[in-house]
């Protein structure tokens, strides 16, 4: 039978005849895959498929499996696995891994499930769990190799040797002293060209040392990452002891997430939905806004009341109306996604930001002058009304400024009373530059026109 989506041969097998029949997964298949196709596999099958599969996988390619796949899709096939496949599940993942999908469920079955994970691995996972999510020691791994000051270079490669097959990046070694401070980082090229019975202290006397807290929030972790193209970043406490580090993987998923919740909060969408999101919960998210959104709304309307007569007298102004509205929203929207992308990219500066607002009003001055020349003559050419194309150039170069002005300091704003940025700033942009875009064309319109 074709196979025209791709789908490796036991997964098509549970699609087509699995449903309830036993049948075996043919492992050389699995092994021939990466754990993040395999999971995109597993995602498009149905729940229960998803937990028969699984259980015919050995426990370790289970768990690489499910930690590749979408949160909600983890969440759902670990509530539904027993509670022991799921612990040991948990236990062979990296502890950032299983933190991350322990995060995401109710507080009675975490601890059900903490319970069932040997102690060690419950420990450090346990740690792991006290940390803002959105901090460096919230998205942090435990797992990389740490050697002490006081070895030389040959006890180094033994420890890491040792250790290797336990660590995720071993392309990295922590240097840290005897009450576990950071005092540096080797890479394994240093470590493997150096003479044989050099100390460490030699290689890291003269390192400018980069670290964060576990505190420092996780956007801003991977901002510095991308400033000095790090590999990782190490995480310390406020004492300099040395706690993990937050890799460049977690960095990609750190911008990743955050641009999506940019997205999607700009038009007030719930910030971690998916398209495999529960329609109820996309509700719940979505209405307030909506809500909100009529009631602005409303301002637009109530301004385009008091000028019924106006536009009961001429027609035409109720045809432009929608020019003047449409074309300061697009304006004011692409101020406001600089300045949005600007608070994803770098540290808050509010003297930057208010710079880059004034930025926005010479850009606003330009483009209106430009567009509101070329409606000038397009609404002249078609209604010979010299008047009439006057006000709406006027109106429309108004409106674009103010968009532009409006789109660029709605995120300071937001973010001056510390809110996020993005939320739902689309809304109250459009709802400015609607209202003040029918006012100003109607006005002048009541004033050189009628």
């Amino acid at each position: 039978m074709a196979n025209p989506k791709g789908i490796p041969e036991p997964l098509r097998r549970w699609q087509e005849h699995g449903k309830g029949r036993a049948g075996e997964v043919d492992q050389r298949v699995i092994d021939a895959m990466h754990p993040a196709d395999a999971a995109d596999h597993i995602e498009e099958l149905g729940l229960e498929e998803q937990v028969k599969f699984i259980k015919q996988l050995p426990i370790r390619d289970a768990a690489d499996s499910i930690a590749e796949m979408e949160k909600y899709d983890q969440r759902e096939l670990i509530e539904r696995l027993n509670v022991g496949m799921a612990a040991r599940i948990l236990e062979i993942m990296s502890p950032d891994d299983a933190t991350d999908i322990l995060e995401e469920l109710d507080d009675d079955l975490r601890e059900t499930l903490l319970r069932q994970i040997k102690a060690e691995d419950r420990e450090e996972i346990s740690t792991l769990l006290t940390f803002d999510p959105d901090t460096a020691g919230g998205v942090m791994t435990t797992e990389v190799a740490i050697v002490r000051d006081n070895m030389t270079v040959d006890q180094a490669i033994a420890e890491i040797r040792k250790e290797a097959e336990d660590k995720s990046i071993p392309y990295y070694a922590y240097v840290v002293g005897r009450r576990n401070q950071l005092v540096g980082v080797v890479s394994m090229r240093d470590l493997l060209i150096s003479r044989a019975g050099k100390m460490l202290t030699e290689l890291t006397s003269n390192q400018h040392l980069i670290s964060v807290n576990y505190n420092v929030d996780k956007e801003e972790v991977a901002r510095l990452i991308a400033h000095y193209n790090f590999g990782a970043m190490p995480v310390t406490d406020f004492d300099h002891r040395f706690l993990g580090v937050v890799t460049v993987d977690d960095v990609i998923d750190i911008i990743n997430e955050e641009a999506s919740e940019d997205m999607q909060s700009m038009v007030g969408a719930g910030t971690d939905e998916t398209v495999d999101s529960p329609w109820g919960y996309s509700v719940k998210k979505r209405l307030p806004w909506l809500v909100i959104n009529v009631a602005n709304s409303a301002v637009s309307a109530w301004v385009v009341h008091l000028f019924e007569g106006n536009i009961a007298k001429m027609a035409m102004l109720a045809v432009l109306m929608p020019i003047v509205a449409n074309q300061a929203g697009n304006t004011g929207q692409q101020a406001l996604a600089v300045m949005i992308r600007q608070f994803a990219t770098e540290k808050f500066d509010r003297k930057k930001s208010w710079e880059a607002v004034l930025r926005e009003f010479k850009i606003g001055l330009a483009n209106g002058i430009c567009i509101a020349l070329l409606v000038l003559a397009a609404v002249f050419m078609l209604t010979s009304n010299y008047t009439l194309a006057m006000v709406m150039a006027g109106a429309l170069f108004i409106d674009m400024v103010l968009g532009a002005v409006v789109g660029g300091a709605i995120p300071i704003i937001l973010k001056e009373f510390g809110r996020d940025p993005a939320q739902a700033s689309s809304i109250f942009l459009t709802t400015i530059t609607d209202s003040f875009g029918f006012l100003s064309l109607l006005g002048l319109a009541g004033l050189f026109l009628l």
